[in-house]
């Protein structure tokens, strides 16, 4: 469960600005989002190596690298 200290004068904006935030950080909505569908494992070890790719492709490109 999230729980959201609000503080004395504290907008409800800012308190549901917090909670949005905690609650992405939790990866729920991520985590439902991918299960409604089947994905096979060779398809999702092909789209980590393409962003382990990409990602390796990003440092080698930075100065200083």
């Amino acid at each position: 469960m999230i729980i959201v200290p609000v503080k004395e004068g504290e907008s409800i904006d800012k308190a549901l600005k917090k909670l949005k935030r905690k609650f992405e950080k939790t990866g729920v909505v991520k985590e439902l989002r991918e299960r409604q569908k089947f994905t096979k494992p060779s398809v999702k070890n092909r789209f980590m190596r393409l962003k382990a790719i990409y990602i390796q492709k990003l440092i080698e490109s930075q100065p200083g690298a």
